[in-house]
């Protein structure tokens, strides 16, 4: 079959799908999406949009009449729906084998710890007294993390345990153990860094240089690359996302996050099968951005250079109060000709919802941070 011919089916259709959705229309591909949103991102672009409930078997079942390859742009879906598919012929990458190990933390921290992939050290709990247990029985005892083994994004699904005395308010915050729990311990990290990936049918590998990330109540709000870390630091997180990406038999563009210590140790905090908000950076920044990369892998097609063009610093637009959403400051801010906005297209405008971003581009990191802390004062979505 002739890979251009090949259509592409996209589970998801926010931002993340509307961004593979552009690189696939560069080479023509047919692309439909599933979205419960009539009126989401991807919408405007797409060639089929199937409006169903993403938990909804039947609305898997209709995308795949329209697609040879299926994809996904966020990893809380119907991996069941996903796997019946595979079972008849479907094709999906990644595969749901790999997203059903990603979807639940404990499987996921599970299965890093017995490939020697270095993660904070955790463990199953049910109850508060088992909290308690695990508090009192290790070597580093407070803080701990308590966490949702499914189900959490953007911070949702946390809960920090600074001393005993929280154990009780954190387990009810989290569903007083309807939802399975896993405790983990904190790392006190020196800074936040992910590393974008992509790994092809074959098992071909390409790396995104390394990112520094900085979050504002849980969401992310400013990706700096290059990150301010050694060549020693740099390889060695490089080297844990390929084999991260190995142990996932990931096809597509990953993204692991990580945590460094002041004292040069690193820590996988979360693994996620797809384009990546961090990843953002790479549009601009690079030569071929994650989601080009992403649809090479998944057709087949051999990936492009993941070299950095450029210093780059990726600036979430975060929605500042609720209503119909507008945008402020976007003729100032174009007065910098290094700027590039991206405008997602949601209608509506929620206090913590990512509504866009921005990435400016300098001569070095330092330059480009000090023109986008200045544009975070211009440039923001509001409702109305």
């Amino acid at each position: 079959m002739d890979i251009l011919k090949k259509k592409i089916g996209i589970v998801g259709g926010g931002q993340l799908g509307k961004m593979m959705i552009l690189e696939a229309k560069r080479l023509g591909f047919y692309v439909a999406v599933l979205d419960p949103a009539a009126d989401c991102p991807s919408q405007s672009i797409c060639d089929k949009l199937i409006v169903s409930p993403l938990d909804d078997p039947s609305g898997y079942i209709e995308l795949s009449k329209h697609t040879d390859v299926i994809t996904y742009e966020w990893e809380l879906i119907n991996a069941d729906a996903l796997e019946n598919l595979e079972k008849e012929g479907q094709t999906v990458y990644p595969s749901v084998r790999s997203l059903r190990k990603i979807q639940n933390k404990y499987i996921q921290n599970s299965e890093m710890q017995s490939n020697n992939i270095p993660v904070p050290r955790f463990a199953l709990v049910s109850t508060t007294e088992e909290i308690r247990e695990y508090g009192k029985s290790t070597n580093f005892g407070y803080p701990l993390m308590l966490k949702t083994t499914t189900g959490g994004y953007d911070g949702k699904g946390v809960a920090p345990i600074k001393t005993e005395a929280d154990i009780e308010s954190a387990f009810n915050e989290l569903g007083s153990g309807v939802k399975e729990l896993m405790v983990e311990e904190f790392v006190g990290f020196q800074k936040e860094i992910s590393v974008i990936a992509s790994r092809g049918i074959t098992g071909e590998m390409v790396v995104y240089p390394v990112a520094e990330n900085t979050h504002t109540n849980t969401i992310l709000d400013t990706t700096v690359v290059p990150a301010d870390i050694s060549d020693e630091i740099s390889n060695k997180a490089a080297e844990i996302a390929n084999r991260v990406m190995s142990v996932f038999e990931g096809v597509g563009t990953f993204c692991t996050e990580m945590f460094l210590t002041a004292d040069g140790n690193i820590f996988v905090n979360e693994v996620a099968p797809r384009p990546h908000n961090s990843g953002h950076y790479t549009i601009e920044g690079c030569f071929a951005n994650q989601f080009e990369n992403h649809i090479r892998a998944i057709v087949g097609l051999p990936f492009g250079d993941t070299s950095l063009i450029s210093p780059t610093v990726m600036v979430n637009l975060i929605g500042q109060s609720d209503g119909t959403a507008r945008l402020l400051g976007l003729e100032e801010s174009y007065k910098d000709p290094n700027v590039h906005v991206h405008v997602y297209g949601k209608s509506e405008s929620k206090t913590g919802r990512k509504m866009g971003h921005f990435t400016v581009t300098g001569n070095t990191a330092d330059d480009a941070v000090k023109r986008a802390d200045k544009l975070k004062q211009v440039l923001r979505f509001i409702g109305e």
